[in-house]
């Protein structure tokens, strides 16, 4: 977006990547977005029972605009999911997600018509943390997993060849439905591996 991606790739960029993005996982500030119980557990991260301002995150911002991470936390109406995709596409780049509860992830237990199925059908999702709600360590360790990836993050060059292996690593995976079962749940499906038994 700016200097960083007019460079050509070479020991100077490997020098400036490191520090770029060591700069940028220390000036994290999250956007303020509880949807539901998960969020109790993301506002007693910011007490100092675990304080998350060891990692200069105490900051929650009010305004996207400030703010270049969003914790999703709890699940997301079909109402809300356009308000969710508003305040993501508000944020600057680079922005990442963590997703946060298993409803936020998967959709948990509503398995319904009003509950999207997973966040990532939204917004694209960097830290999947499970749980529900996942307790308080959870999601600080999800934030350093996901410090872990802004460090090593590629910029310039380096970074469209890898944007381009990870796209074409999860065009070649095999859906879940496809996948060979693991164990039979007793029913009298034919288990035929490689297909869906469901079909």
């Amino acid at each position: 977006m700016g200097l960083e991606e007019k460079l050509p790739a070479g020991f100077m960029l490997t020098t400036l990547e490191s520090v770029i993005g060591y700069m940028r996982k220390a000036s994290i500030w999250p956007a303020t977005f509880g949807l539901a119980c998960c969020a109790i557990e993301m506002m007693a991260v910011g007490t100092p029972d675990y304080d998350i301002a060891r990692f200069g995150m105490e900051r929650f911002s009010a305004t996207p605009r400030q703010a270049d991470l969003m914790i999703v936390a709890g699940r997301v109406s079909q109402k809300m999911a356009p308000v969710v995709r508003q305040v993501y596409d508000q944020m600057p780049n680079p922005k990442w997600v963590i997703s946060m509860g298993v409803c936020a992830s998967s959709g948990g237990m509503f398995n319904n018509y009003a509950i999207v199925q997973g966040v990532d059908h939204i917004v694209p999702v960097d830290i999947y943390l499970p749980g529900c709600p996942p307790r308080p360590e959870m999601l600080l360790n999800a934030i350093i997993e996901l410090h872990q990836q802004i460090q090593s993050a590629k910029l310039g060059v380096n970074r469209v060849a890898a944007a381009r292996a990870a796209e074409a690593a999860a065009l070649s995976a095999t859906p879940t439905q496809l996948m060979p079962l693991t164990h039979d749940h007793g029913h009298s499906l034919p288990i035929t591996t490689g297909r869906n038994p469901l079909a």
